[in-house]
């Protein structure tokens, strides 16, 4: 069994923001011959998040509005140091990684599932890890 990690940078624009990761992930895998394995997506941060699902536009603003609802303006201790809190409490419940099979050099994914990585406290530059088991 071996194991690579390799880290790309990306920056974010807004304060939240959902960005599709996919053809990053999917690049490093193909470079990486993986014929078959685990990749593990993380990303090193306290305030975003990975998660899987479609990258529609209206579900991607559906994403932003519940994880607002959740999480938004409300009397956290935490705001007292930096007035963050709800961007921590929303990767809490998102988390930081997620994990894909691989397969053939690709990416074990759904018609529609795509990688994404939601900022909850940008603009920032944001590190992804990509870490691959190959078997």
């Amino acid at each position: 069994m071996c194991f690579v990690t390799k880290t790309f940078a990306l920056p974010t624009s807004s304060r939240r923001q959902v960005l599709d990761i996919t053809n990053e992930v999917a690049t490093i895998v193909k470079n990486n011959d993986v014929s078959s394995g685990l990749c593990t997506v993380s990303v090193p941060h306290c305030t975003c998040a990975v998660y899987i699902n479609e990258h529609e536009e209206g579900l991607v603003h559906d994403v932003l509005t519940l994880v607002s609802g959740l999480v938004g303006e409300q009397e956290w201790h935490h705001n007292r140091i930096d007035h963050n809190a709800g961007a921590h409490l929303g990767a809490t419940l998102l988390g930081n990684f997620v994990q894909i099979p691989v397969e053939g050099n690709n990416l074990v994914l759904g018609t529609w599932q795509r990688i994404q990585l939601i900022e909850l406290d940008g603009p920032r530059h944001r590190r992804v890890n990509v870490t691959l088991i190959r078997g």
